[in-house]
């Protein structure tokens, strides 16, 4: 399987209305590239929640007690922590300059997902208000407009447990499953696979944010060509669902 991981140039700053799937259409089309059957498109969440209109404006908000509380402990400005602690079900941790919580979408992330990058002074980007939803009618758009099958991801930039750095992560998908369970597969030496599921979604997400970068690459969109098991994970109304860990069976909260 050869993957082709491509950055689709030319898309210029996002605003509220904006239609994705016509930008990026038409992004591909001045790059000489069409849709294939199988593609995957990946879309940062900072360029869904300025075209959604989910900005926040951070002068705009009064902090509570709480938050007050919170930004003496953890050095961020009081405004965006009462900010997080909406966007939030319930904090989890917090320590020197980070908060980690638990979102309203069930995300275990810092600041609840909320971005201060690639918007201008003053606003921040939450996390869509459902990027399941905001994946589904981009690809059905691009389905409906090419005839092509193909699937879409939403990707955000996160830390994870125990390991320096951030990678790129799904947060919402359609047209595939974002897990792929190969439990009674066979390995090299015959053996029965029990356990195995991979998150391909992520490892998509991730790979895309190779491309994507994190300063002023302006690249919020970037097309993946060649997934070789796409056929076996398609399905038009898979959600991120799956790749979300019951708390009970979590032994790090």
């Amino acid at each position: 399987m050869n993957l082709e991981i491509i950055g689709v140039k030319g898309i210029s700053i996002i605003k509220k209305g904006d239609f994705l799937n016509d930008i990026i259409l038409e992004c591909l089309k001045q790059m000489n590239q069409e849709i294939h059957e199988g593609d995957v498109i990946v879309i940062a969440e900072t360029a869904i929640s300025k075209a959604e209109g989910k900005i926040i404006e951070l002068n705009t908000i009064i902090p509570s007690s709480n938050a007050l509380k919170l930004a003496a402990k953890t050095g961020k400005r009081p405004e965006l922590v009462e900010a997080i602690l909406q966007e939030s079900k319930e904090i989890i941790k917090v320590g020197p300059n980070f908060i980690i919580s638990e979102t309203k979408h069930g995300f275990i992330c810092a600041n609840a997902g909320i971005d201060e990058s690639n918007i201008d002074e003053g606003l921040a980007t939450p996390i869509p208000e459902d990027p399941d939803r905001s994946a589904y009618k981009i690809m059905r758009r691009i389905k409906d407009a090419t005839g092509k099958d193909i699937a879409v991801i939403v990707s955000d930039t996160q830390g994870r447990a125990f390991r320096e750095g951030a990678i790129g992560t799904a947060i919402g998908v359609s047209g595939m499953y974002p897990l792929w369970d190969r439990s009674g597969e066979k390995d090299l030496y015959g053996k029965e696979l029990k356990t195995t599921s991979i998150a391909v979604a992520d490892e998509l997400a991730s790979a895309a944010s190779i491309v994507m970068g994190q300063a002023n690459e302006g690249i919020p969109v970037v097309l993946i060509r060649g997934l070789g098991y796409f056929k076996q994970l398609k399905n038009d109304f898979a959600d991120i669902k799956p790749l979300i860990r019951p708390k009970k069976y979590d032994v790090f909260l």
